[in-house]
């Protein structure tokens, strides 16, 4: 008999992730999903210092300022009241996520500067770095012609809208990539299109956006032997094919694609040894989600007893990873 779908082949990856290398995670709200997996299985991992962003020139704007020597040039330094403007009582950074802004224009800036930090810290012992890309449209503010990451509900006629080419979306990261991988040369870099389709757009210029950013990335990977590139939205387009397989809104992955596109990930970028790991803190991870009608029986306080003595086994065979918040939870046993 004949499949019913077209299945995508699975695929083993040059570069691998194991829980002592430094992951930065950066682009889409796919790149929080598949970050946010990675922080939970405790791998050293930094999402998103910047929020949510969509384009390429944003995300190559945001690793250009992060790698950047601090005070050399206005640009490249902490962020100022500059650059926040105020818009139905909050402020905003142009160039971050709406998370950031604030009614006090003080704690926005705060926010902002303690993520950048961060970031900038972060960066200089990562040796992973996932950029996933959302959008080839932009929106540049007329007055000064500058791509943003974020319009925060600002006027329309502020903004000039349009998609980049594909050799527009190749210059926004190619040099930057080359410039991380002098910095770092130990970084491989592993880019992917997110599968989140962008409908306000339509249908057809979302499709038209993806195809951009398929051969814009096709270029940097021939280019760039250190960037590797992963097929989250083919897997989705190609694979599974089907409404079930997205969130209500018709645009994002659902649950269970998402753990679908994960299992390709662990495939492509996790040893053997690696995924023991994963499925041991797993296990440990899920145990002590468990919500007891009882918490105070004799048959609860053993299994949590079992469970501590699994966190601390965890914790003394690796020592370099977290478990500060479940040896917290635990930590009232005896």
């Amino acid at each position: 008999m004949q499949p019913f779908r077209t299945v995508f082949p699975s695929f083993r990856s040059e570069v691998s992730i194991s829980h002592t290398d430094r992951v930065l995670c950066i682009g889409s709200c796919f790149a929080e999903q598949m970050g946010g997996r990675l922080e939970r299985l405790k791998f050293p991992t930094l999402v998103n210092p910047f929020g949510i962003v969509f384009n390429p020139v944003s995300i190559g704007k945001s690793l250009e300022r992060l790698l950047a020597p601090v005070g050399m040039n206005p640009k490249e330094s902490p962020f100022t009241d500059a650059d926040l403007v105020q818009h139905q009582g909050l402020w905003h950074s142009l160039e971050h996520h709406g998370r950031f802004s604030q009614p006090d224009r003080a704690a926005a800036l705060e926010g902002i500067n303690h993520s950048f930090s961060t970031a900038k810290a972060f960066l200089k012992n990562a040796n992973r770095l996932v950029v996933t890309l959302g959008t080839a449209h932009v929106f540049s503010l007329k007055k000064t012609g500058e791509v943003v990451a974020n319009c925060h509900k600002l006027p329309a006629g502020d903004f000039e809208h349009r998609r980049l080419s594909v050799g527009e979306v190749a210059d926004a990261l190619l040099p930057i990539f080359e410039k991380i991988k002098a910095i770092l040369p130990s970084l491989d870099i592993i880019v992917t299109v997110s599968p989140v389709r962008h409908l306000r757009d339509g249908l057809l210029e979302n499709q038209r956006s993806k195809a951009t950013l398929l051969l814009a990335l096709d270029e940097i990977c021939q280019h760039l032997p250190f960037v590797h590139y992963f097929p989250a939205y083919e897997i989705l387009l190609d694979d599974l094919r089907d409404y079930r397989y997205y969130a209500e809104d018709m645009a994002h992955p659902s649950p269970l694609a998402t753990d679908y596109i994960w299992q390709y990930f662990e495939g492509a970028f996790f040893d053997e040894k690696t995924k023991a790991l994963n499925g041991r803190i797993e296990r440990m991870l899920t145990a002590l989600a468990h919500r007891p009608f009882h918490p105070e029986s004799v048959e609860h306080q053993s299994f949590m007893k079992k469970e501590l003595e699994a966190v601390q086994q965890l914790a003394a065979e690796f020592p370099e990873l977290n478990f500060e918040a479940e040896m917290g939870r635990l930590g009232g046993l005896r």
